[in-house]
């Protein structure tokens, strides 16, 4: 095959979402940290089916027309770090052909080298050992191939072919992966696209993966009938995930199952067959419905949505509350979790709060719909996770108006940063006075681990619950309290004066009322706030300041 046309590109894309579709699963669980929100393979799946869709809009012969409609699409729905690297990958890529109704050899060598080149610009601090890596070192072999062949399938095959062996090599460039033994997220995710394109090329069909139970999750449109109060709605959480049972652990019984897990909430679903069990459960405290079905084996899915958030959406959407689209002429955007985190956010001056954060990034259109609803003159973006600052920068490079992105890495950070805020100073000022007020805050949180492994020497079991010092885990243990107490004394130092205490969604009140005494005891100079930030995932986060 000599050439590659746009129906035949768009064929390619099919395949390549098709394919990391089909793997996302397998994606997140390579992510290293062992918290319940591995997201690369969910953020670069949702971002790559972004863009096929829009590629299946605009299927045509000419290549560049359908490139510029793809790079569009993975633009817009492009979520978390991944997404992003994503897309900038196929944005230069689709540049590079822009021009052309098809594509030889050596253009569509070029093409990937150009999509290399753009992502590694788009990229503040590059990495290597990630997805970058595979990208570059793919694209350099079919450069090298693409000088003695005019075979396009050749050129693919050996881009694939070198991706993998990159991959492979990760863990010797990023010693964390090593450590945990895992390849790159990332660059797996990219790999399964490439392996997509190469099966489109050559006419064969992506098997469909076996499962004897249906792994999706239920689409559950909460319908919230005559539901008026946010509040009202108790069990808040819907709560959704998947157990591969394992020898060794407690013996599965579906009956026993279901009446243990009718004590975590309701609108109660179990199905399971003889490696599976999918459960979907409203719960108040989701947190614990997983650890009690990690007893069982593997959690290998979660998916957990507030509801309360949800329901705020629905009387946006009916105009009984229009904080997320009102007018203002300079928007302050922040990303939160929880309920309570978002009354904060909004009580200190955020004019627009996008719900987010580590179980679902939002997407750069997530972020542009809200800046161009809005009609501000100028606004600032407060990602509040690191996972989240590229979206919200492709954001801002999106928009007509002047952004800043304030690169807040974590809730803490944010809060800090909007105490910073002067609504009547130039956007300039506030951005360099709000970056600034990130250095004087320290972030902590805890949750709980999914599986087993060990990172930085701190061995950490499934089930157990870990601290984190901003993003090093630094603590783990079955004792909440001791992983709490343990954390805050990494955290706290002859200079601290406060600490905030934000309770999770799973955090019990005895267990906050014995942590505020500890601090009392321990650090008689330090002053104690807590809020109430009913955050899912985590059960506290902490700032000292």
């Amino acid at each position: 095959m000599n050439k590659i046309d746009g129906r035949l590109f768009a064929e390619m894309i099919s395949a390549g979402a098709n394919n990391l579709s089909q793997n996302a699963e397998y994606v997140d669980s390579l992510n290293v940290f062992p918290v319940p929100d591995g997201d690369t393979g969910t953020n670069m799946n949702l971002s790559m089916t972004s863009g096929a869709k829009e590629t299946a809009a605009h299927v045509e012969a000419h290549i560049g027309n359908v490139g510029k409609a793809f790079s569009k699409g993975l633009l817009m729905g492009a979520r978390g770090n991944s997404g992003v690297i994503l897309s900038q990958l196929f944005r230069g890529f689709s540049k590079a052909v822009e021009e052309q109704a098809d594509i030889e050899a050596k253009k569509f060598a070029k093409a990937f080298d150009s999509g290399v080149k753009t992502a590694y610009k788009a990229v503040m601090k590059p990495v290597e050992g990630t997805i970058l890596t595979v990208a570059r070192e793919a694209a350099a072999r079919g450069m090298e191939v693409a000088d003695t062949s005019d075979d396009v399938i050749e050129i693919m095959e050996a881009i694939v072919e070198a991706g993998n062996i990159s991959l492979k090599n990760t863990p010797e460039l990023l010693p964390v992966l090593k450590e945990v033994g895992v390849v790159d997220s990332g660059g797996q995710g990219l790999m399964y696209v490439y392996e997509g394109f190469l099966a489109a090329m050559k006419g064969e069909a992506i098997a469909p993966p076996q499962a004897k139970v249906d792994e999706s999750f239920v689409n559950d449109d909460h319908d919230f009938g005559d539901v008026v109060k946010t509040e009202d709605i108790v069990p808040g959480f819907c709560t959704e995930f998947m157990v591969r049972f394992k020898p060794g652990k407690k013996p599965f019984n579906e009956d026993a199952f279901r009446n243990d897990m009718a004590e975590f909430g309701d609108s109660l679903l179990v199905i399971s067959d003889d490696e599976i069990v999918k459960t979907h459960v409203h719960s108040e405290t989701p947190g614990e419905a997983l650890t009690y079905g990690s007893q069982y084996g593997e959690i290998i899915k979660i998916k957990v949505e507030n509801m309360r958030e949800q329901h705020r959406e629905v009387l946006r959407k009916r105009g009984i509350k229009q904080s997320a689209t009102k007018e203002v002429e300079k928007a302050v955007i922040t990303i939160s979790m929880g309920d309570g985190i978002t009354k904060l956010f909004e009580s200190i001056g955020a004019t627009h709060v996008i719900s987010g954060g580590q179980t679902m990034n939002p997407s750069t259109e997530d972020i542009v719909k809200v800046i161009e609803a809005s009609k501000c003159q100028e606004a600032i973006i407060l990602p509040n996770n690191k996972n989240i600052i590229m979206a919200a920068e492709q954001a801002a490079s999106v928009v007509s108006i002047p952004v800043a992105v304030i690169p807040s890495k974590t809730i803490p950070q944010g809060m800090t940063a909007m105490l910073s805020y002067m609504p009547d100073a130039e956007l300039e000022a506030n951005k360099e006075q709000m970056t600034e007020a990130l250095k004087h805050v320290k972030s902590g949180s805890v949750t709980y681990a999914v599986r087993d492994t060990s990172i930085d020497g701190v061995e950490i079991k499934k089930g157990a619950f870990m601290g984190l010092f901003e993003s090093k885990i630094k603590v783990s243990d079955v004792s909440q309290q001791k992983v709490c107490t343990e954390l805050l004394a990494a955290m706290i130092d002859d200079d601290s004066e406060i600490v905030t205490i934000f309770k999770g969604a799973d955090a019990a009140d005895e267990d906050v009322d014995a942590l505020v005494a500890h601090l009392e005891e321990q650090y008689e100079d330090i002053e104690v706030e807590v809020q109430d930030g009913r955050q899912p995932i985590y059960s506290f986060m902490f700032a000292v300041e």
